[in-house]
Parts: C-alpha cells; sequence; structure tokens
C-alpha cells in the first residue's frame, strides 16, 4: 500500500478501526498502544485473517512510535473511559495529559499528517491536540458529527422501515449532550424528514440520537460503543485517502463561521486529501442557530476548564 495510516490505542474503537481499514485495502495500519503485546497480538490476528478476507494491507502492532514515521493520517483513540467516582475535571485532566504526549510523538514523526481525534471529551481533545502538534487547523479535525449522524440516519430508517442508504441526516454542534441534530437537513431518498413524520416522533428520535451513546453504555453495562465510532473514523480517513471531498459533519476549527470564533465545533466540512478543505456554512433558523451557540458555549467551557488544569 502507498498510503500509511497510524492508529493510537489499540482497545476496542482503534482495533476496529485498523479492521476496517485494513479489510478496505485503504491503506497499511499501525496499531500502537503502550500495553505490551496487545497491538501485536491484535495486528497479528488481523493478519491471518486477511487470508480470508482477501486483502494484502499490511497491519503491525507497536509499543513505540518508531514504526509510525510519515503516516499520510494519525487516528487517536487513546484515552480512559469516566470510571465510577470519577469528575469530569478528572477525566479531562487524564486524557489531556495522554493526548497531549501521544500528538506530539506522532506529529515529529509526521509532520505532514492528518490527525483525526476520537478520543473524549472530543471537543477538548481537538484543542490539546491541535496545540500539542503545531500543524495548520485544516490538519486537525474531529470524529463526532460522522457518528452522530450515523445514529441519526439508523434511527429515522428504523421508524420509516426503509432502506439505511436513502437516509441522510446532519448532526452539529458538541459531542455531547447539546449537540444539534438537524431535521430539517435529514432526509430519506432527497424529502425532508419534516414531511414523512409528525413532529413527536421527530423530537423522539432527535432525543434518542442525543442520548445515543449512552444507550448503548447502558446495554453494555462494563463497556461503550466501538463499531459505529470506528466505522465513523475510517469514512472520515477514507474521504482524506482518496480525496473525495465528501461533506461531512466534523469537529472543525471555526474563525467565525457561524459566528464561533477559535473553537472546535461540530459542522459539515469538505474532507480532502488536505484535510478539512471547506467548511459549508448552511442557512440556520433562529432556533437552530441558538441550539448551536449554546453547544458552542458548552464546549467553551471545556476549553477554559483545560487552561485551568494547566
Amino acid at each position: 500500500m502507498d498510503k500509511k495510516v497510524t492508529v493510537i490505542g489499540a482497545g476496542n474503537v482503534g482495533a476496529t478501526a485498523a479492521q476496517r481499514l485494513a479489510e478496505k485495502q485503504l491503506c497499511d495500519v499501525v496499531l500502537v498502544d503502550i500495553v505490551e503485546g496487545v497491538p501485536q497480538g491484535k495486528a497479528l490476528d488481523l493478519t491471518q485473517a486477511a487470508a480470508i478476507e482477501k486483502h494484502d494491507s499490511r497491519v503491525t502492532g507497536a509499543n513505540t512510535y518508531d514504526g509510525t514515521t510519515q503516516s499520510d493520517i494519525v487516528i487517536i483513540t487513546a484515552g480512559i473511559p469516566r470510571k465510577p467516582g470519577m469528575s469530569r475535571d478528572d477525566l479531562i485532566s487524564t486524557n489531556a495529559g495522554i493526548v497531549g504526549n501521544v500528538t506530539k510523538e506522532v506529529a515529529s514523526r509526521s509532520p505532514e499528517a492528518i490527525i483525526i481525534v476520537v478520543s473524549n471529551p472530543l471537543d477538548a481533545m481537538c484543542h490539546v491536540a491541535f496545540d500539542a502538534c503545531g500543524f495548520p487547523k485544516e490538519r486537525v479535525i474531529g470524529m463526532a458529527g460522522v457518528l452522530d449522524s450515523a445514529r441519526f440516519r439508523a434511527f429515522i430508517a428504523m421508524e420509516l422501515n426503509v432502506s439505511v442508504e436513502n437516509t441522510h441526516a446532519f448532526v452539529l454542534g458538541g459531542h455531547g449532550d447539546t449537540m444539534v441534530p438537524l431535521p430539517r437537513y435529514s432526509t430519506v431518498a432527497g424529502i425532508p424528514i419534516t414531511e414523512l413524520l409528525a413532529q413527536e416522533r421527530i423530537d423522539a428520535l432527535v432525543d434518542r440520537t442525543r442520548n445515543g451513546g449512552a444507550e448503548i453504555v447502558g446495554l453494555l453495562k462494563t463497556g461503550s460503543a466501538f463499531y459505529a465510532p470506528a466505522s465513523a473514523a475510517v469514512e472520515m480517513a477514507e474521504s482524506i485517502l482518496k480525496d473525495k471531498k465528501k461533506i461531512l459533519p466534523c469537529a472543525a476549527y471555526l474563525q467565525g463561521e457561524y459566528g464561533i470564533q477559535d473553537l472546535f465545533i461540530g459542522v459539515p466540512v469538505k474532507l480532502g486529501a488536505k484535510g478539512a478543505e471547506e467548511i459549508i456554512e448552511i442557512t440556520l433558523t433562529d432556533a437552530e442557530n441558538q441550539a448551536l451557540q449554546k453547544s458552542a458555549a458548552a464546549v467553551q467551557e471545556l476549553k477554559d476548564l483545560l487552561k485551568t488544569l494547566g
């Protein structure tokens, strides 16, 4: 393969992302984790599966960053989940340290790479990575809206009993309770769902989308979602590697767009070989704009918290 993607973190999200990348034959994959043997073992397992899945992508595992040199994309999934009794401040502080260190390591070895951040809290970790790497804003992007929009699309397809391939949806804003699903821009075969569903059903789907991650955590009891998050990160990577220029909702660094300044927030982005090549500004109603500004304020709080934690 003439492309290389490094995935940091060999947990469920990272390992599944490595699998998706390899099976799509998008690139060679380097899977990095601090736990000795885990990335090597999962990489070897994926290599053996390749004989059955019929692809020639190379997957290697490592506990250091030396093999990541000259990566085209780096997907960062490293970090810890929030544990019982852990405050938000503790989670942000711990993961900020992890993401900051990881980003410096990969950026020094792959100075032309594009970074896709998956670690939580997503919007805050984008700022950590951005500050740590010193890359242009176009080359640091957060994975949130693709996942949230996929959940919205899935729920729409389930509600209307139609192919999910016919559904399109946009979810903007921060990755959390303040995310902003946009029913007006969500369609089935080009038909807005506002023409197909009663408002109370739309409201129910919006609410389920906002709680999509929590619903899965509640069912799993001891873990969180990883299949869809991995697929979302890989869809972004594929658009970049193939220069497809897909318009996807991603956490991008805004400098005045939507009236938001110096903040990573979910908006429609054209993803191509140069990263976030264009931020698409769509027309919002007053209510939609108010919801987006509220979401931005919540992200700003996290950014400010990072400064106090130092």
